[in-house]
């Protein structure tokens, strides 16, 4: 993995956080929180769905990095509300 990868990877994560925190409203975690919660929300889409759910993702457009950006922010949505779930309970 080089540094161009990484950067990459922070710089999308952060994107889906972002927008992840603007469609659950109350959820926003700062740049660093949002970084977590995109590249999480990420590894559950992008990893766990395909693997554990065997569900294949479609493709949006020809562009990795839009089909990055919105399957990243899914998922990180997901994981908000997940989060404001538990929260609820405790």
């Amino acid at each position: 993995m080089d540094i161009q990868y990484l950067l990459t990877l922070l710089v999308i994560g952060a994107v889906c956080g972002w927008l992840a925190g603007q469609i659950v409203r109350g959820y926003g975690f700062g740049l660093v929180g949002n970084v977590v919660v995109g590249a999480l929300g990420s590894f559950i889409v992008g990893y766990a769905l395909p693997v554990w759910l065997h569900v294949a993702l479609p493709a949006i457009g020809t562009s990795w990095i839009l089909n990055a950006i919105v399957w990243g922010t899914i998922g990180a949505v997901v994981l908000l509300l997940l989060v404001g779930m538990v929260r609820r309970r405790a």
